[in-house]
């Protein structure tokens, strides 16, 4: 060191006031370095950085001894990250993303593609903890070759492994964005709020019928256009419920007085009127030709309309109102709710009913079969009960059941994917998207101020018209618009080899 400015140094020291016990020991230390050979040789001392360093490679260390170098406040945040996500958002997807990719690079978890949370039903536990140690102190024997799925090619210029990779190039599915408001709302005056009635129905063709009253009026979706199509009023009579066929051709009328009305939806004119009910008919389905209609004199009656009105079949089976009829996607199989909290599964040949579930509190109203999987019947009870409850129709069998928190007073399952939707009345009056057999909470929307009686599909299977005794109908866009491209590949399957 040089001697002026060891001098220098010297005086700086003694001017902060140091101890002379103390201040001789800085000047022997000065001493020990200028007398040292390293000082003489080197200028400047050298530290490299370490930062970047491979030790896996570099140094040969086996791939489970990399564990111990990793750093024990940033285990404790990646195990924050694992808890707290919330993948109900885009950033929580991404969050996702990431906790995957610190897994791979810190943990070697070989993850390759972001898990879907509503699809896998995690909605709360991302990842599942491991069961191994951590921290690993064997020394394994076998070498991994670096041109496996797990490690990286000592000459690639990228930090991350291989299965980080084909993690960030994995397909992103975009996030399910369900509207909180409807995307149009109608005036409905005189929709009686009467749980028991069933007073809307979309048809094929588009026109959308509801009850008014003493009336029934059809509105176009397509060109928004309103026509009367009948007017009981000058009977005395009044609507009480209405249903299209399944080619949306004709529309089925039934009234307070017992009858039901078949009219002809193009032509605007009556085909004709069916008796043999004694009160009034709140429920219809119909099955191809045939139609079915639940009556409060507790009796359900199925008429060919091509016949004559006394070639009838009367199924007896209920102790009070029918008020709820829906047919199987086979036509085979007639499922029927009643205020007697009871719910029948009836067959096409059969005046008794095949099966009966008595699980329900309160009146059964809302029904649906499942279009994806055959003889699966969801229905709901009303407020006694509050639940949706699933039956596999093939075996007789209930499969489960949740409760709801409010009174169920229509179902309706997604043409496109496994997810049903449920209308509420009492007390909530809300309305709820599933998936199944999940059971998950897809959406939940609120608007109406009554009970959300009355409930139809658009024949696309995208749409949702709901109807409530606060005298409105709302639309909304609740399943998906991508349909299943799914098909079977079976050789027993002769529609995928038709060209």
């Amino acid at each position: 060191m040089d001697q002026e400015y060891e001098r220098r140094l010297l005086k700086q020291i003694n001017h902060q006031n140091l101890p002379e016990g103390q201040l001789a020991k800085v000047s022997k230390a000065i001493s020990c370095a200028t007398c040292s050979p390293l000082s003489v040789k080197s200028g400047d001392r050298f530290i490299p950085t370490r930062v970047g360093s491979n030790w896996c490679i570099n140094f040969h260390y086996p791939p489970s001894l990399s564990h111990i170098l990793i750093d024990i406040s940033v285990l404790h945040t990646c195990a924050l990250v694992f808890t707290t996500l919330d993948a109900g958002s885009d950033t929580g997807k991404d969050t996702v993303a990431y906790a995957a990719l610190l897994r791979n690079e810190l943990l070697g978890a070989g993850i390759e593609s972001v898990p879907d949370l509503h699809t896998e039903d995690r909605r709360h536990t991302v990842f599942s903890q491991d069961t191994h140690s951590l921290f690993r102190y064997t020394v394994h024997t076998k070498r991994v070759p670096f041109d496996s799925g797990n490690e990286v090619s000592p000459y690639s210029l990228s930090p991350l492994s291989n299965k980080s990779h084909k993690l960030l190039r994995s397909p992103r599915k975009p996030a399910r964005k369900i509207s909180k408001i409807p995307f149009k709302v109608l005036d409905a005056p005189e929709l009686q709020d009467d749980f028991y009635l069933n007073l809307v129905d979309w048809s094929a063709g588009n026109l959308l019928s509801v009850g008014l009253g003493a009336c029934v009026y059809l509105w176009s979706a397509c060109t928004s256009q309103v026509t009367r199509l009948c007017d009981l009023s000058v009977d005395g009579d009044s609507v009480t419920s209405v249903c299209w066929n399944e080619r949306g051709s004709l529309v089925a009328v039934g009234t307070h007085k017992g009858y039901v009305q078949i009219w002809d939806a193009a032509g605007g004119r009556k085909l004709t009127s069916l008796e043999g009910h004694s009160a009034r008919v709140g429920a219809l389905a119909w099955n191809g030709e045939q139609l079915s209609s639940g009556s409060r004199d507790r009796v359900i009656l199925q008429r060919d309309v091509r016949t004559p009105p006394s070639a009838e079949r009367r199924l007896q089976g209920h102790r009070q109102e029918v008020c709820g009829l829906k047919w199987s996607p086979d036509h085979q199989h007639l499922a029927s709710g009643g205020n007697d909290n009871k719910l029948l599964v009836w067959n096409s040949s059969s005046l008794l009913p095949m099966q009966q579930y008595s699980d329900h509190l309160a009146a059964v109203k809302a029904i649906a079969w499942s279009p994806h999987q055959h003889g699966l019947l969801v229905s709901g009870g009303g407020t006694a009960d509050r639940c949706l409850r699933f039956w596999n129709t093939l075996t007789g069998q209930p499969l489960q059941s949740t409760d709801t928190g409010s009174q169920v007073c229509n179902l309706a399952w997604s043409k496109h994917a496994n997810e049903l939707v449920s209308t509420h009345g009492y007390s909530q009056n809300q309305i709820l998207v599933w998936k199944y057999p999940s059971l998950n909470q897809v959406a939940k929307l609120t608007g109406h101020s009554y009970r959300v009686l009355y409930l139809a599909v658009s024949p696309d299977g995208e749409a949702i018209v709901t109807g409530a005794g606060d005298e409105t109908l709302r639309f909304w866009n609740v399943f998906s618009k991508t349909r299943c491209t799914k098909e079977s590949k079976s050789v027993l399957n002769l529609f995928t080899r038709i060209r």
